[in-house]
């Protein structure tokens, strides 16, 4: 059975954050859609525009992972969306797995999907993930995945591929060959 993800974006997004998730994805032959926040037109942080698959809606239960990307203006627009509260923590409430990375994670914190729950965030966002969520436990970690919260998140752009192959390992698949394939893994071995 094909997994499926949406990554959710607002005006402000960090690009490589996102679309590194979904190209990540995609490549592995997860169903990955391109999700909007508050239409199809998406315009970047960094002047990169693009056009979503979809448009938030109910159908975001149907995932098997949701993930955010950062960027502190999408990470605002996420974190004030009721709609995207209301469904996100009804994903959690089903055991459905959630993703945020850099400062995306004040969106979960307000959410209350952090309490009780380990994650990471850009440097300086867990004093405002701190004051959202006080019963979260913050990492310094490139990525912190909480099995028991179904959980995963990242710091920021550089990490951007750490956090799409945990997602994917999240989802059960074996990342080995696309590591390999992508020079993750040399990379990684010389940086």
């Amino acid at each position: 059975m094909t997994k499926t993800a949406a990554v959710v974006f607002a005006d402000g997004c960090e690009e490589i954050e996102g679309l590194t998730v979904v190209d990540v994805l995609r490549r592995m032959g997860v169903k990955c859609d391109i999700v909007g926040v508050l239409g199809s037109e998406i315009h970047g942080a960094h002047q990169i525009d693009f056009k979503a698959d979809k448009l938030i809606s109910d159908q975001l239960l149907d995932y098997d992972i949701v993930a955010f990307p950062g960027g502190y203006g999408n990470a605002q627009t996420l974190r004030d969306n009721d709609q995207l509260m209301a469904i996100m923590q009804k994903r959690q409430s089903l055991g459905k797995w959630c993703a945020a990375m850099c400062a995306a994670p004040i969106a979960l914190a307000r959410y209350g999907l952090l309490d009780g729950h380990d994650y990471t965030c850009y440097p300086g966002i867990e004093k405002e993930t701190q004051q959202l969520a006080p019963n979260g436990h913050f990492k310094e970690e490139l990525t912190v995945t909480d099995q028991a919260g179904h959980l995963v998140t990242s710091r920021g752009p550089a990490t951007a591929w750490a956090y799409a192959f945990a997602i994917a390992e999240a989802l059960g698949l074996d990342t080995k060959t696309i590591k390999q394939d992508t020079l993750y893994d040399y990379l990684k071995e010389n940086i």
